[in-house]
């Protein structure tokens, strides 16, 4: 999954300016990349005026360096100490700038490997015994981060490893089959055979970004104002008794609150809940690093109830106009949700699709969608787009979110987190509001995170599944089971998961991902079930501009590239049929098909 630079990590971790820059220091004698990274940010921040930093390119930046500072990114971002002199073998994927420190550093280019299908450049030099500091991956952050290689100068030698940093780094023996990451499930099913049985060096794929200076610096099209904006429903609690919402104002806004009554009351029977303020502060962001993020979290609501509410910028006279949500029932009734794949590029054309699908089906209880919401996870831009774009709707229909790898570009999904208010109730083996459940009339529903480990989250799903009467169960997750792509299979996913698919009878799994329409025959034991009763539909679907190729299946059913679809899933009583269907941008039905108990 793709990360954010350190720096950025620290301020989206709310150390605004670099307050605390120890916290992510090493215990060298030098200053570590991270804190040399934040400093460098800051002086930019001085020095370059806001037009530059915005457009600032990978020569710029190393120009811009001090010689000290040159030292430190050179050598400072993985080190290790070698019992034996040793010939380091640096791998690089060509996808972006060649890292300065290399050619400054007296390495030689080899001959290309082939790697995962990509021609990757080599880089050697040799190395007495002791220590040896390699640099940084490149100041975009793009590309895979390099690999690191070693092999004894004399033939028989062994090489050892020790006093690696950072500390969750390990060696392996680089053959078909290694990890080459430790913080990913990646693994290589081939290796050159020019670098086979070397001594390989397991970095951290989300290191890639802890110099990203290019890119760093944006400005957002849409700024908050000084009045409510960006309006969003979610649950946090009951769906049959609480509703979440939450909306953004500029800092000179310190307040605010919610006027809601059921539609059927009169204006006496109004209550007025204030909202709790949070300060969210983005310092990349140029000309609106501040804004505040209200939330007022209602409950003790009537099941199914319909209800007029109105949101305050704290004066007498800045309510909004009334809009309205309507409850979960108290029992079984017929309902429909919408569910869309990856929004994430080209958010103003996914706004046309999600307005259009709200005007076709006004009745959709709300709306689900599988992961990467947006691309740029960790920059509040992105996402200022995103609730731009779907202003009057979810306002008006809750949104149930799941976690793609686009929004885990910090440590933490920071962003993410705050602008949705999400229940409480997922498994205590990962972090809170990552997974969790809810039912609405006789449907359950289950949102995993798989870019965690799957493994921590079986336990809970099986209790999720195992405790529930209700006649339909969905899952939702990011990363799927099975892929639309050629080589993008999610083995955990479908190793751990779907056996309690199975044994549970879960009806749907809506995932995201892949970027090309797939809906799988059913499933069952990883094999074609001969009805929808005896297995599980898994679909993948994208409602975004940016699109992938489709590979052939043997489990693919219905399968379309290059298409934006949303999908309507309509719940009914009577027989227990849910009738689902696809409809692109205008509207017309690409796939459908019926589920009947």
């Amino acid at each position: 999954m793709k990360r954010n630079s350190l720096a950025l990590r620290l301020i989206l971790s709310g150390l605004v300016a670099f307050a605390a820059p120890s916290a992510f220091a090493h215990t060298g004698s030098q200053p570590s990349v991270h804190d040399t990274v934040a400093a460098i940010i800051l002086r930019m921040k001085r020095e370059l005026k806001q037009d530059s930093l915005v457009e600032l390119t990978a020569s710029q930046v190393e120009a811009f360096l001090t010689p000290a500072e040159r030292e430190i990114l050179g050598t400072g971002h993985v080190h290790f100490h070698v019992n034996v002199p040793v010939v380091v073998t640096i791998v690089d994927d060509g996808s972006a700038e060649v890292p300065f420190w290399l050619l400054e550093r007296g390495f030689k280019r080899g001959e290309k490997v082939s790697l995962l299908g990509r021609d990757c450049s080599i880089w050697e030099k040799q190395f007495p015994a002791g220590e040896i500091g390699l640099g940084i991956h490149n100041f975009t952050g793009r590309g895979k981060h390099y690999i690191v290689l070693l092999k004894p100068q004399q033939p028989g030698g062994a090489v050892k490893v020790t006093d690696l940093y950072p500390a969750q780094l390990r060696t392996a023996k680089f053959t078909a089959g290694v990890e080459p990451y430790v913080d990913q499930a990646t693994r290589f099913p081939a290796v050159p055979a020019s670098l086979e049985g070397q001594l390989l060096v397991q970095t951290a794929s989300d290191s890639e970004d802890d110099a990203r200076l290019v890119s760093l610096f944006s400005k957002t099209q849409f700024p908050a104002p000084n009045k409510v904006d960006h309006v969003v429903l979610t649950w946090s609690e009951d769906p049959r008794t609480s509703q979440a919402i939450q909306w953004r104002t500029a800092t000179n806004i310190t307040s605010g609150s919610v006027r809601y009554q059921l539609k059927s009351g009169d204006a006496k029977s109004a209550k007025t809940k204030r909202a709790k303020t949070q300060l969210l502060s983005t310092p990349t962001i140029l000309n609106d690093a501040v804004n505040n993020r209200h939330t007022v979290e209602l409950r003790g609501l009537k099941a199914g109830g319909t209800y007029s509410y109105s949101v305050s910028d704290g004066s007498e006279k800045g309510w909004t106009e009334p809009v309205e949500f309507t409850t979960a029932p108290a029992g079984a009734v017929p309902f429909s949700f919408i569910y869309m794949g990856d929004a994430q590029n080209g958010l103003d054309k996914w706004g046309v699709l999600l307005h259009n699908a709200y005007r076709a089906r006004p009745d959709a209880a709300f709306y689900l969608m599988a992961g990467d919401l947006v691309n740029r996870g960790a920059e509040r831009w992105d996402w200022d787009s995103f609730f731009e774009y779907s202003k009057d709707v979810f306002d008006r229909r809750p949104i149930v979110p799941v976690l793609g790898n686009h929004e885990y570009q910090a440590p933490e999904p920071v962003l993410y987190h705050a602008h949705f208010a999400l229940p409480h109730n997922g498994p205590k083996t990962i972090p809170d509001q990552r997974a969790y459940a809810f039912e609405y009339s006789n449907a359950k529903f289950i949102i995993l995170d798989s870019n965690l480990s799957v493994a921590k989250q079986s336990a809970w799903l099986e209790k999720q599944l195992a405790n529930t009467k209700a006649v339909w169960k969905f899952v939702s997750y990011h990363h799927p089971a099975y892929s639309s792509g050629g080589n993008r299979d999610n083995t955990d996913v479908r190793e751990l998961w779907t056996p309690l698919f199975d044994k549970y009878h879960v009806d749907l799994a809506l995932q995201g991902h892949d970027h090309a329409y797939l809906r799988t025959y059913p499933m069952r034991g990883q094999k074609r079930a001969a009805t929808t009763k005896d297995g599980t539909v898994y679909v993948i679907s994208v409602s975004g501009v940016k699109h992938y190729e489709q590979a052939p299946h043997d489990y693919t059913e219905v399968g379309m590239m290059k298409v934006s679809t949303y999908q309507v899933l309509d719940i009914q009583i009577v027989g227990n049929r849910l009738v689902y269907r696809a409809h692109d941008l205008d509207g017309k039905v690409r796939d459908e098909f019926v589920i009947e108990k």
